[in-house]
């Protein structure tokens, strides 16, 4: 029986997909397998030694110590495109917006109530105050062009843009989903300079944080839009306001209210509702639910943001053991972990090791039960952080 704690409410809809035989899961559970998360700031959170997984249902995890979990073998999961049709939707209204002044034309109108049989004529008149850019035939630059970054591309080739996107780690399944009209720019600066709307779509790391700053706001036309509905942390506030006062840009569109945001004529705030859609919600949730499952129970690893995806198509050895096993990225420990298993007479069925920078998992599968002496063997391995046996069924 597995226990997963859930630190957040999650869609009815992905828990339903633990089969309850053989899960248990709550809120509150003591020795947990695995936790779920959405939101919460897990930085503070002391989690017990029995904890092998955190899966958070969405693809941001700036909530996760993911060094801290790393260090102790846990792996995290995120659900990379779980919520990307949702958010390509505001990133679309959001351009729109940046383009019509309809939030203050709407407060406007409202502003006429009482004025009675006079309220058309005033409205007629007034509609001029309220002129916006048309977006066709204008160029959208699309900074980051992963799951997200390219259905937005998509989409605003669909409404008579011209987009230019910018990738440097562009991969070759997403080169595959953009429309051909999508034009590439070979560097930051060239998309910056020729776009007249600009979105981002990339992760918030030390590389990216405040990538919108007054350098790169000081290539960009005189009047652009830009819309953020990323990561807060990818636009330098105080460069912004300096560019919004001076005309440099003309309207922004972001999720992340901030204090020196906040009541900006040019600035339109929204509370982070990039993924808070109903489908949204439960896309994420099924797909963590099917990560964690899928690596309790057999192992594997696809989409975790701190060890490399490592999946084995092969079933569990009748009544075998299939070893799990993480440690450092270097040279030697996996015949290590052959000669212990040789010295101890079991025979290896088969074996995968993959790596990412200084980190390595094994999937290693064995004919019969590993003993448990063989088990600590294999743990007091030098930069061993985590040894997990999955017995198979007779």
């Amino acid at each position: 029986m597995f226990k997963i704690q859930t630190l957040n409410k999650i869609s009815a809809k992905g828990l339903n997909e633990f089969p309850r035989e053989d899960y248990e899961v709550a809120s509150s559970l003591q020795d947990a397998d695995a936790i779920l998360v959405r939101s919460q700031d897990m930085h503070q959170m002391d989690l017990p030694g029995t904890v092998k997984a955190v899966a958070r249902a969405g693809a941001g995890t700036n909530n996760i110590p993911i060094p801290e979990f790393t260090k102790k073998g846990i792996v995290v999961f995120n659900t990379p495109g779980a919520n990307a049709n949702a958010v390509k939707e505001l990133v679309i209204l959001g351009i729109l917006l940046a383009s019509r002044p309809v939030i203050k034309a709407n407060k406007w109108v409202n502003g006429l109530a009482g004025k009675g049989d006079e309220i058309a004529e005033l409205a007629e008149k007034g509609k001029s105050q309220f002129v916006g850019p048309e977006i066709k035939g204008k160029k959208l630059g699309v900074i980051g062009l992963g799951a997200i970054g390219a259905m937005v591309a998509n989409a605003a080739v669909d409404l008579g843009m011209e987009v230019i996107g910018y990738d440097p780690f562009l991969s070759v399944a997403s080169a595959w989903r953009l429309n051909h009209n999508v034009k590439h720019a070979e560097t930051l600066d060239t998309l910056l300079a020729k776009a007249d709307y600009i979105t981002i779509h990339v992760p918030q790391t030390n590389d990216t944080k405040g990538l919108i700053n007054a350098s790169t706001l000081r290539i960009m036309k005189d009047g652009v839009r830009i819309i953020n509905i990323a990561r807060g942390g990818l636009v330098n506030n105080a460069d912004l306001l300096e560019a919004l006062n001076s005309g440099k840009v003309e309207c922004v569109v972001t999720d992340f209210a901030a204090e020196e945001i906040l009541n900006n004529d040019k600035v339109i705030c929204l509370p982070h509702l990039g993924a808070s859609t109903p489908e949204a919600e439960e896309n994420c949730a099924v797909m963590a639910v099917k990560q964690l499952r899928d690596f309790l129970e057999f192992g594997n690893i696809t989409n975790s943001v701190n060890y490399p995806k490592c999946v084995s198509d092969n079933p569990i050895p009748a009544g075998g053991t299939r070893l799990c096993i993480s440690h450092a990225n270097t040279s030697g420990i996996v015949a290590k972990f052959t000669t212990i298993l040789g010295d101890a007479k079991m025979n290896i069925a088969g074996m995968i090791n993959q790596n990412r920078g200084e980190l390595a998992y094994n999937i290693i599968d064995v004919d019969g039960i590993v003993p448990e002496e063989t088990l600590r063997a294999l743990a007091t391995v030098e930069t061993v952080t985590k040894v997990r046996p999955i017995f198979g069924k007779k």
